[in-house]
Order: C-alpha cells, then sequence, then structure tokens
C-alpha cells in the first residue's frame, strides 16, 4: 500500500506558541480524512512525543463536560508547542460508532449505563477504532520511535503489534468532574486506563 502525504499548510493556533503544520494523505486504508498536526521539528528527534487523538465533536469544539477528549487535545497541543510532537487528529467519532450513535449511547448513559455497555446495547463492540492508520500514517512521516502521550493501553498494544517501537507512555493528565466522574471509571475498571481518579473533581 503506497501512503503518501497530500498537502502540508502551516496554519497559526488560538493560544498556542508556535504554528503548526496541518498534514493530509493519500492512500489511507480506511479511505477516511485523518489528519497529522505536526509542532516544531519532531523529525529530528530520537523518539517524538505523539498523541493519537480521536475526533470528538462534543468536548473538542463544544467543550462538552461529559468526557475529557477536550481537555486532553488542547494539553497535547500545548505540550507540543513546548517540545515538538506530532498529533494525529483521526475521524473515529464515539470510538469509531459515529456522532449519531455516540449521542444516541449519552443517553443511554443518562439511564445509568456505562458508556460500554451503551455501545453494546446499541449492537456495537466496546471500542471500533482501527489504530492502522495511524500507523501508516506514522510511517509516512518516517516517524518508527516514539513516545505515546496517551492514559489508553490498547493505543500502545496496536503500535506495537504493527512495529512502532513504543519507548515510553507518558499518560495526560487527569479532567475529572462532576459529569464524567463515572465515565471515566468505566475506562479505569473495564479498559484498564492510566488515570488516577482519586484527585480531586474539579466542579
Amino acid at each position: 500500500m503506497n501512503i503518501s502525504q497530500r498537502a502540508e499548510v502551516v496554519i497559526p493556533l488560538q493560544d498556542i506558541a508556535i504554528p503548526a503544520r496541518f498534514i493530509s494523505f493519500n492512500g489511507l486504508s480506511d479511505q477516511k480524512e485523518h489528519i497529522a498536526i505536526i509542532f516544531g521539528q519532531p523529525e529530528q528527534q530520537d523518539a517524538p512525543l505523539v498523541r493519537l487523538h480521536s475526533e470528538c465533536l462534543t468536548g473538542d469544539v463544544f467543550g462538552s463536560r461529559r468526557c475529557d477528549c477536550g481537555q486532553q487535545l488542547k494539553e497535547a497541543q500545548e505540550l507540543m508547542a513546548a517540545q515538538g510532537g506530532v498529533l494525529l487528529y483521526l475521524r473515529q467519532e464515539g470510538r469509531g460508532i459515529g456522532l449519531y450513535n455516540k449521542l444516541e449511547a449519552y443517553r443511554l448513559q443518562d439511564q445509568g449505563i456505562d458508556t460500554y455497555a451503551a455501545n453494546e446495547m446499541l449492537g456495537f463492540d466496546h471500542d471500533l477504532r482501527d489504530f492502522g492508520p495511524a500507523v501508516e500514517m506514522l510511517r509516512a512521516l518516517n516517524i518508527t520511535r516514539l513516545r505515546l502521550l496517551s492514559n489508553n493501553p490498547d493505543k500502545a498494544r496496536q503500535l506495537i503489534a504493527r512495529n512502532i517501537d513504543v519507548v515510553e507512555c507518558v499518560p495526560t493528565g487527569v479532567y475529572v468532574n462532576e459529569h464524567n466522574a463515572s465515565y471515566l471509571k468505566a475506562k479505569v475498571d473495564l479498559h484498564k486506563h492510566d488515570i488516577n481518579l482519586e484527585e480531586k473533581p474539579d466542579q
């Protein structure tokens, strides 16, 4: 499979100290419009900081407090502006079930059902995301050794299984509040995410 960079555009970002390079790709296996956002000169680093961030319209754009996605995205940009890095923004809304289905899952969660069980009740697996396209993007960028910014052990497993050298897993901050505490607890209890929920909730 021939994966190549399609276009590169420099975009200044609000509240971020340095401009970022937005890169699109030709030939990704799932045919989705994933993008790489490059901060600084990570290609000059032995193991640059990389985050695989799945699209979350409600959190990333509107600041929903039902998840921690928007805060993790902001943290990733700030860290990478300071030390360089690669942010892969993946079009995999709702762990791969799509925006409309995610809103249906929220409705079920309002009835006391955890986030994973809600997906099952809608006829989906816990997590439909495939990080194979992320690996394709990394290889197109000549990155095969990295530090992974994530609390999710499955991301590291999928990268390692595809021969990406994950030399370190760097945890993100803990962004627990009264609206997302149950959501984050399900991540910890059911899928072993590395999140310290003993920190005081952000009311």
